[in-house]
């Protein structure tokens, strides 16, 4: 591990390096998606999730869970490659891929300090809320950039083809 920075191939690797870092006394901070196409809204969410806590733990949905929610011709780009986009940013320390619709079991396991989403979300509808402030933690959700989506790229995208 070198600047906070941990690849974890299973779950176990997971929940012992969080347990390591908060240990040292870091908090952790989670946040996840499908990170389909990296965009500003991505980038912000997660620069601005890292200034909440020492650890940013990203959980990603699978190319089977990005299907089951976005249709069959997404993702765009394969579990492994948003894996590697993901951890090569600044904010983000650690990626754990999850098979799962929602990160609920992985929220459950690595009991972050604090969950953040974007402020399309509701806090009461985001997954794991209840969990992480029946120990004390924080959910918070940060301004929405409008307009940036991968849906929306993929869409002008297929605009720009017809």
């Amino acid at each position: 591990m070198t600047n906070n920075k941990f690849v974890a191939e299973t779950e176990k690797q997971v929940v012992d390096q969080v347990i390591k870092w908060r240990e040292l006394g870091k908090k952790i901070g989670f946040t996840n998606g499908c990170f389909d196409l990296i965009h500003p809204g991505h980038i912000a969410l997660l620069e601005t999730s890292k200034t909440h806590c020492d650890i940013l733990v990203v959980g990603l949905n699978s190319d089977r869970s990005v299907a089951k929610l976005k249709g069959s011709a997404r993702p765009i780009q394969d579990e492994l490659s948003r894996k590697t986009i993901l951890i090569a940013l600044k904010a983000v320390s650690l990626v754990m891929i999850f098979d799962e619709e929602t990160p609920e079991r992985l929220i459950e396991k690595v009991k972050p300090d604090i969950i953040v989403k974007g402020g399309d979300y509701n806090i009461e509808d985001i997954i794991g809320a209840d969990f992480v402030r029946s120990y004390g933690g924080e959910v918070l959700t940060i301004p929405y950039l409008e307009g940036n989506s991968s849906s929306n790229i993929i869409d002008k995208v297929k605009r720009s083809r017809a």
